[in-house]
């Protein structure tokens, strides 16, 4: 199971591409909304949540946390007990756990970047506490996989369906999809 998060003024690109690419792939995905069903994105896109964050189970098993990015939707999901119960369990299970643009900054405020390689959008680098950053468009370290923004939401899409189902599935995406 992975849990996408999504909050009010999340940027809809990295949301959707990696849940289309998860699903593509066959991986079982469920958007999470924080403080309800309904949630907007920063760019006036509505999105209907497969569950609330009320209605999570946080004790659950679970593979991955996909954060994405956009203001205010990474400081939501900053602010949410649900997300941050979710990355403590991440962390201390070793699951994956993926964060875009904005979104990395949790994690480095989190601690969870510390002797870690991350990326984030420009302008967030001294909030990834502990982090080696890099520029490049996603890099993943571990169970921690980053990316920059938007115009790199496909290239963290396939990291993160390799992540979970492998090389071969990440190539039969690339090459369905036109890549």
């Amino acid at each position: 199971m992975v849990y996408l998060f999504l909050a009010n003024g999340f940027e809809e690109i990295e949301a959707l591409t990696p849940l289309d690419y998860l699903r593509r792939a066959g991986v079982e995905v469920k958007t999470v909304g924080i403080g309800g069903q309904v949630i907007t994105g920063s760019h006036k896109i509505t999105v209907v949540c497969d569950i609330t964050d009320k209605e999570l189970d946080t004790q659950g098993c679970f593979d991955m946390v996909i954060l994405p990015g956009g203001l205010p939707g990474a400081d939501n999901l900053f602010a949410s007990k649900e997300v941050n119960y979710m990355l403590d369990r991440a962390e201390k299970e070793d699951k994956f756990v993926c964060a875009i643009c904005a979104a990395p900054y949790i994690l480095g405020q989190k601690g969870m970047l510390r002797g870690k390689r991350a990326c984030c959008y420009p302008g967030f680098e001294d909030k990834l506490e502990g982090a080696t950053v890099l520029l490049d468009g996603v890099v993943r370290d571990g169970k921690i996989i980053t990316s920059r923004g938007m115009g790199k939401s496909v290239d963290f899409a396939l990291e993160i369906v390799e992540a979970l189902c492998g090389t071969e599935v990440r190539q039969k995406l690339k090459s369905a999809t036109l890549y």
